[in-house]
């Protein structure tokens, strides 16, 4: 296989590594350098046509151990960007290929260092803002999911070979290898622990890309200045004049390790304006998404709005985490207390309370993740849905006393599924995607 080489750090570091894979990786490095790489760690001299270009150290690993099965190599550089660059050139003169975004990963995929679920926590583990990112990331690139599916697949495939044994001996009337309600049980817990994966999606999609909470109220109660204040920055327009905001403006926060992502929306009041109205439209759109709501509520008239809003407000809010924000309450002191929805006091303008109303956003979610396997992907998500849709035709076709034959492919079917998240199973053009969403150089 060629081998490639890449940029492996961001630039504006003191120090920048050119990361090379394949048959070739050591050979070609050493035709850059001033001496041979006997060692696994190496200080060597970059030379650059006669020249010294850079005092550099190179890291080497001799196939299968190393990242991606394959002879590599990785060398430590000054992070100049021309040095680097300059690097890349020479490399390239000798005979390397350029990576493409991923090809590090996907080299390591083909070479079953790991399988397609770990190889995207990699990027997952890359992106990570927040602590519970990393972690969720961190247990599938460790394999805890993959062990959960290959477990399944056992469960599966046991059931099917007891299928098919029958189908060998149909001539055998009488003859039963396996009790079918012991198979009809098997199957029900297998879907059981399939729904569980299916479950924890919403959570596993809160932590990858925040909690969603809609920042909602009449117009003029101080939402976009809300927003600017948790975010930390004049991320949405304000003005005294009603209905400023006529779309929804989002930001995500990042509080106690968790990521939150804030949508300010239009102001609900009556309007004639065709352009605000649909905004408001987008408003109650939004409050169906959102897994929080924040109440906004001018404390100078909190009395006669939430008369007003309420029961348009509630009938919406049914499932969800509503948080009653009294603002501009260094003004005015809130003349009305709702009884059995979580309030806070504050004032976004001049960043009174909002200490406490992140406190309360804290407790008010508990998505850290625990050990258990959390799905976030939605290529995996899907996958399960189809494993899951096969084992209803499968405790269907046992119960209703179904020939073999027809239960057996529904279990092939769900087993390709759960193989197509590892990547047992994948198209070509599948994994051409999944890789190239990942950063260059690795």
């Amino acid at each position: 296989m060629e081998t490639i080489c890449a940029i492996a750090t961001a630039p504006g570091g003191a120090i920048g590594i050119v990361r090379l894979s394949g048959d070739d990786a050591i050979s070609l490095t050493e035709k850059i350098l001033d001496r041979n790489l006997q060692e696994k760690v190496t200080y060597a001299h970059i030379l650059d046509n006669g020249e010294i270009l850079d005092e550099v150290i190179v890291t080497i690993f001799r196939q299968p151990h190393s990242y991606t099965g394959e002879n590599t190599a990785e060398i430590s550089c000054h992070g100049s960007p021309y040095i680097l660059q300059r690097t890349m050139e020479l490399l390239i003169a000798q005979g390397c290929k350029p990576a493409r975004p991923g090809e590090f990963t996907q080299r390591a995929f083909l070479n079953h260092k790991m399988d397609l679920s770990r190889a995207e926590a990699v990027a997952d583990l890359i992106a990570a803002r927040s602590k519970a990112q990393q972690k969720m990331a961190m247990q599938q690139m460790r394999g805890n999911f993959s062990k959960s599916l290959s477990e399944l697949r056992d469960q599966l495939l046991h059931i099917t070979s007891l299928l098919e044994l029958e189908l060998d001996f149909s001539d055998h009337e009488d003859l039963e290898f396996a009790d079918r309600s012991e198979l009809i049980a098997l199957a029900k817990t297998i879907e059981e622990k399939v729904s569980s994966l299916l479950n924890s999606f919403k959570l596993g999609n809160a932590i990858k890309h925040g909690v969603p909470v809609a920042i909602v109220g009449k117009t003029n109660a101080g939402k976009s200045t809300l927003l600017n204040a948790l975010v930390g920055e004049e991320r949405a327009l304000v003005s005294d004049i009603n209905g400023t905001t006529r779309d929804t403006i989002e930001d995500i926060v990042n509080i106690g390790g968790t990521l939150f992502r804030f949508i300010d929306t239009a102001g609900i009041r009556r309007t004639d304006d065709i352009v605000e109205t649909m905004g408001i439209e987008r408003t109650f759109q939004t409050i169906a998404k959102a897994d929080i709501i924040l109440w906004v509520i001018d404390a100078q008239d909190s009395k006669d709005v939430l008369k007003e809003l309420e029961q348009q407000m509630r009938q919406h809010c049914d499932s969800k985490k509503l948080i009653c924000v009294f603002n501009k309450t260094d003004l005015q002191i809130p003349q009305y207390i709702p009884k059995g929805i979580d309030t806070v006091s504050i004032s976004a303008k001049k960043n009174i309370g909002m200490d406490k109303l992140r406190d309360l956003l804290k407790v008010s979610t508990d998505i850290a993740p625990a050990e258990d396997v959390i799905v976030s992907n939605i290529r995996h998500y899907e996958a399960l849905c189809e494993a899951r849709t096969s084992l209803e035709r499968v405790q269907s076709g046992l119960i209703n006393h179904l020939s073999g034959e027809f239960v057996s492919q529904d279990l092939r079917a769900c087993i390709q599924s759960l193989s197509e998240i590892v990547g047992d199973i994948t198209s070509q053009s599948v994994l051409n995607n999944i890789f190239s969403h990942f950063c260059v150089g690795k």
